[in-house]
């Protein structure tokens, strides 16, 4: 008779064998709430996702040649329907960039589809954004101005990230294969050379479904995990990082780097389908920082922790010339939202983690994995699975 420990592993090395990166409930990781179908942030309708993903190269890093390992991710927050949402962001610690952040402020709307990659590729990947406006026609008006969305985590630690390997098409290849549906994690898309909480990140995802009076609402996240460091990694409020601080270490090979434990950066971006206005969108995305701290994120000097939360509902409430009318969740009933944030946000980080694969990077430098195995048998040290 199989142990469910063994049993855990089958269905891992089933999914393996399927093409499929396992995900952090598959290995018996317990997390809070009810998911939606996909558990991703595609389960609010509309919204889709797609990936260009650069692996490239072995070795001493020469600039321009590589290794590259990068990538762009690009969120479309009502597919390829250009219907402005409302949105708001908030920032944990700035030593980051998401642009068109001013405007979003100022107006309340987010107007463009949002873009995630590395620290060095933002201009040309706003730029190339720009561009896919016009190739397909996004603005049908004659005179039009927009600010288009992207921001970025740091490769620099596997990726020749001076070597500028991001070009416009990738921008394109991510924009043309967004998708709803399932969607892959870890080493994929902008996340492809993240690092995170000591082991290997990248993109991850997830969502919650909540129930508010009479009505269901979808709320969905989406990762690019980059930062911490691993004395504080926690999953299910285990302190899974002390217990492997001294496990598969990050393996700097190359030149001294000023890089100090913690350094990195988050993005996150929530979706919901839930009538909110951007200043309850303000506090959504605020309470993102509550998911990233229960995983250990401590907003380090070195990270940019900037999150972004919009809404899809309203459709009609984008209009130059006449007068909208909305409809608003009232504060009083936003709780569930709150609660449905922090524990997507962290099941994404953790999805991340657990898809991601060891990956070696310029000059030999190498982010492992996060060991399955060993985290459950932490997690059963501590009692929280059998």
């Amino acid at each position: 008779m199989k142990t469910p420990h063994a049993i855990t592993f089958l269905l891992i090395l089933q999914s393996a064998s399927f093409g499929q990166k396992p995900r952090a409930r598959d290995i018996g990781i317990p997390f809070e709430g009810v998911t939606g179908k996909f558990n991703a942030i595609t389960d609010v309708k509309g919204v889709e996702v797609g990936y260009s993903t650069i692996i490239s190269g072995q070795g001493k890093n020469i600039r321009g040649k590589g290794p590259a390992r990068t990538g762009v991710t690009a969120i479309l927050p009502r597919g390829r329907n250009n219907n402005p949402v409302f949105a708001n962001w908030y920032s944990l610690n700035g030593n980051g960039e998401m642009t068109g952040t001013t405007w979003i402020t100022e107006s309340g709307f987010l107007e463009t589809p949002i873009m995630i990659t590395n620290t060095n590729s933002v201009g040309v990947v706003r730029d190339a954004v720009l561009k896919w406006f016009i190739k397909t026609n996004w603005y049908k008006e004659n005179f039009w101005y927009t600010y288009p969305v992207v921001a970025e985590t740091y490769d620099g630690a596997l990726n020749d990230i001076y070597g500028f390997h991001v070009k416009e098409e990738n921008a394109y290849e991510a924009l043309n294969t967004a998708k709803s549906g399932k969607l892959q994690e870890g080493n994929i898309g902008g996340g492809t050379g993240m690092m995170c909480l000591g082991f290997k990140g990248g993109t991850g995802t997830s969502s919650r479904v909540v129930k508010i009076k009479d009505s269901t609402y979808t709320l969905g996240v989406l990762v690019q995990s980059n930062f911490g460091a691993k004395k504080n990694l926690a999953i299910a409020g285990v302190p899974v990082g002390k217990e492997l601080i001294d496990t598969l270490r990050f393996e700097l090979k190359g030149p001294p780097s000023y890089r100090q434990e913690g350094d990195g950066s988050i993005i996150v971006v929530v979706a919901t389908d839930a009538p909110l206005l951007p200043h309850q969108l303000k506090r959504i995305s605020a309470r993102v920082a509550l998911g990233v701290g229960n995983v250990g994120g401590r907003g380090e000097n070195g990270s940019g922790d900037i999150f972004l939360a919009f809404s899809t509902a309203n459709p009609s409430a984008f209009q130059r010339e006449n007068f909208a009318s909305v409809n608003e969740l009232p504060n009083d009933q936003i709780n569930p939202l709150f609660e449905a944030t922090v524990q997507a946000v962290e099941e994404s980080i953790i999805n991340a983690m657990v898809a991601a694969e060891t990956m070696e990077g310029i000059n030999g430098n190498k982010a492992y994995a996060l060991p399955h195995k060993r985290v459950v048998e932490i997690l059963r040290k501590y009692n929280r699975i059998k």
